[in-house]
C-alpha cells in the first residue's frame, strides 16, 4: 500500500539565519540486515521501488555510515525515482523534506549534502515529466539557490567517511533546473548569482574535487537554452573578475585566502571556455568570449 502525504511545505522557503544545530533523523533501515541490504542493491532495489520504501531510503541521507547514506539511502532513492513508480504526492512530500533539511548542520554534516543531491534527481522527475506548479518549481529553485550560496563546510571526499560534497550536490539541483525548459528566466538568474557567489567566496578553500566543472555546468546549460542577452554575459562575468576587497589581483599573491580564490576562478574559466568553444551552437558565444576575458583578466 502506498503512503499518503500531506504536502503544504512545499511552498515553504527558509532562511539561514534560522539554521539548527541538530543530529541528522534515524536511519528507517538501520535494523535491516547488512546482507539483505546489499542484495537489494544489487538487485538495483527492483524490490523497493514504492512510495514506502524511496521515503525510507531518504531517512538515511545524513547516516554516519557511507553504506547505509550512499549506497542504499542515495541509491535506493535514485532507483526509486527512476522507476516512474513514485507517486507526485510522495515526490512533493521529500521535496518539501529535503528542503528542510538543506537548512541543518548535523554532527557529521552530511544530511544537508545529500538531501541536496536527492533533491536534484526530484528535480530531474520534473524535467522528464512535469508534475510541479510554476511557484514550486520557482520556490525549489530559490531553496537551491539559498543553499548554494550558504555552503562553508568545503569537505568533500574522506576514506573512512565517504562524500559530503555540499558544492557539487548543490550545483546538481541547479543543473537540473538549468536543462528544464520550464524554470523561467527570474529563477536561472536566481542560480547563476548563487554559483557565482560560490566560485568568487573569500573562503581560503581551493576546490580540489570537481567543484568548479560541476558549477559550471548549469551555466553552459542555461547558455544552450538562450538564457540572458549577450550584454547581461558579459556584465555577468566582468563580476567575476573584481578583485575587491582588492585593489587590483596582483595583491592575490600576499594572500593564502585571495589565491584559492583566485584558483578557483580560472579553473571554472577554464571548463567553460573549453566547452563553449568546442560547441558550434551561438548561443554559447557570450560564454566562450566571457571565460576568455576572465582567463586574460586575471594574472
Amino acid at each position: 500500500m502506498k503512503r499518503s502525504f500531506v504536502v503544504a511545505a512545499i511552498a515553504l522557503t527558509f532562511t539561514p539565519a534560522i539554521q539548527a544545530q541538530t543530529e541528522s533523523s534515524a536511519c528507517a533501515l538501520e535494523s535491516v540486515d547488512r546482507d539483505e541490504l546489499a542484495s537489494w542493491r544489487e538487485a538495483d532495489f527492483a524490490n523497493q521501488q514504492t512510495d514506502a520504501a524511496v521515503v525510507d531510503f531518504a531517512s538515511c541521507l545524513g547516516a554516519p555510515d557511507p553504506f547505509l547514506r550512499d549506497r542504499i539511502g542515495y541509491e535506493g532513492l535514485t532507483a526509486a525515482l527512476r522507476s516512474g513508480s513514485i507517486s507526485e504526492d510522495t515526490r512533493r512530500y521529500l521535496i518539501a523534506t529535503l528542503s528542510q533539511n538543506l537548512q541543518i548542520s548535523d554532527a557529521g554534516g552530511f544530511l544537508a549534502p545529500f538531501s541536496a543531491l536527492a533533491l536534484s534527481e526530484l528535480a530531474r522527475t520534473d524535467r522528464v515529466e512535469a508534475f510541479l506548479t510554476p511557484d514550486e518549481r520557482a520556490n525549489l529553485a530559490r531553496n537551491t539557490a539559498t543553499y548554494i550560496t550558504g555552503v562553508s563546510d568545503y569537505r568533500a571526499f574522506s576514506d573512512t567517511e565517504g562524500w559530503r560534497h555540499g558544492v557539487a550536490h548543490g550545483a546538481d539541483i541547479a543543473m537540473q533546473l538549468a536543462l528544464n525548459e520550464q524554470t523561467d528566466e527570474a529563477s536561472l538568474r536566481l542560480l547563476r548569482d548563487s554559483i557565482s557567489t560560490q566560485i568568487t567566496a573569500r573562503s581560503g578553500h581551493a576546490f580540489t574535487h570537481d567543484e568548479p566543472r560541476r558549477l559550471a555546468r548549469p551555466i553552459l546549460f542555461m547558455a544552450a537554452r538562450g538564457a540572458f542577452e549577450e550584454a547581461e554575459w558579459a556584465a555577468w562575468f566582468a563580476s567575476l573578475t573584481n578583485p575587491a576587497p582588492l585593489n587590483n589581483w596582483g595583491q592575490a599573491y600576499s594572500s593564502e585566502t585571495d589565491l584559492a580564490r583566485l584558483h578557483n576562478l580560472k579553473a571554472f574559466a577554464r571548463v567553460l571556455f573549453i566547452n563553449a568553444s568546442l560547441s558550434e551552437d551561438e548561443n554559447f558565444n557570450p560564454i566562450a568570449t566571457g571565460a576568455v576575458s576572465m582567463l586574460t583578466t586575471l594574472p
